[in-house]
């Protein structure tokens, strides 16, 4: 444990501390000393099954869920680009 943790030691060390909800809420997962990306978040959903077969033929039948998510965070940041430079220009053409 680190210096930050607001739980009580035990002088039993055959005992672990109790860890509340909020104590799990705090923590960071680790391997190797490093901090890991967030895990991925299980869902369900539904798809066109032509757009389904062209992810999977793309990653030849596997890791097409890999390649749909790198889809959907390309048009999520393109979206936020946009967005940006729609209100850059809207304030450069107002302030002339």
């Amino acid at each position: 444990m680190n210096g930050n943790t607001t739980l009580q030691a035990s002088d039993d060390f055959d005992e672990a501390p109790v860890w509340s909800p909020e104590d799990f809420a705090l923590a960071v997962h680790r391997v190797d000393l490093q901090t890991t990306a967030m895990k991925k978040q299980k869902i369900n959903i539904t798809l066109d099954p032509d757009v389904l077969a062209w992810f999977k033929q793309q990653a030849r039948g596997r890791g097409y869920q890999t390649l749909i998510n790198a889809a959907l965070r390309q048009a999520m940041q393109k979206s936020t680009i946009e967005e940006t430079l729609r209100r850059v220009i809207r304030e450069e053409l107002h302030s002339a």
